[in-house]
């Protein structure tokens, strides 16, 4: 039996997160156990700072807002985020990219 080849399937990844709100300066700080470790300025206030993480991430991994999307943890600091179009060895790169940039622009 032949196996079934799958087309037009994009790549997608699984985030988790540790999200500080109300943070000075937005951006990716480095891992929290499995975890990414994301800061952002918006408040924790109706659904502010989730938007503000899901820009955060569209922006570092340069891809559209609506290809980022949290499925779990949206009244909490941990939090589950879909990638959709990006590898998880790509997402991971672009992460590690932005942590260097981030943590080089703090010092």
């Amino acid at each position: 039996m032949e196996a079934t080849r799958l087309t037009g399937v994009t790549a997608s990844t699984r985030l988790q997160l540790r999200v500080s709100p109300g943070a000075s300066r937005a951006g990716i700080v480095g891992r929290h156990g499995q975890a990414w470790k994301v800061r952002v300025a918006a408040p924790p206030e109706d659904g502010r700072a989730n938007d503000a993480v899901v820009r955060l991430l569209a922006d570092t991994l340069a891809l559209s807002q609506r290809d980022v999307a949290i499925v779990s943890g949206h009244g909490a600091r941990d939090k589950v985020v879909t990638l959709a179009g990006i590898a998880p060895e790509e997402a991971e790169r672009r992460l590690e990219s932005a942590t260097a940039t981030h943590a080089k622009d703090a010092a």
